[in-house]
């Protein structure tokens, strides 16, 4: 099994449970990996045959600039479900963060895993 990753996916977004997080848009940090067995699209070179990274990152922003949520964690495990029923993903490691959040933190945030881990992948 292989990985498809996204590294850096930054969306403004209503996220937070303070009444001046719920005014404001605020950015979102995400990150992905998601399994993919890429040997048939390495073997004949044929788009069709790939997890399309675009496509992914594309639904992703839609959903993120759609929700209001209040928790990362929501925000999270709902961006895992969607790669795994609409992108028919079977493993997915999800990252959201909030730059920023903390004074003196680079960025605060949670990390999901979703689905059966195939064998070889790493932290």
């Amino acid at each position: 099994m292989d990985i498809v990753y996204v590294r850096g996916l930054e969306v403004k977004t209503v996220i937070g449970v303070y009444a001046w997080e719920r005014e404001i848009k605020q950015p979102v940090t995400v990150d992905l990996d998601m399994a993919r067995d890429n040997s048939q699209a390495a073997a004949t070179d044929d788009i069709a045959h790939v997890l399309d990274y675009k496509s992914v990152c594309v639904r992703i922003t839609e959903f993120i600039e759609g929700s209001e949520l209040k928790l990362l964690e929501t925000m999270a495990e709902k961006i895992a479900t969607l790669l795994r029923t609409e992108f028919d993903v079977p493993w997915v490691r999800v990252r959201v963060s909030k730059p920023a959040a903390i004074t003196g933190a680079k960025e605060v945030g949670v990390m999901v895993e979703r689905g059966v881990k195939p064998a070889g992948i790493g932290n």
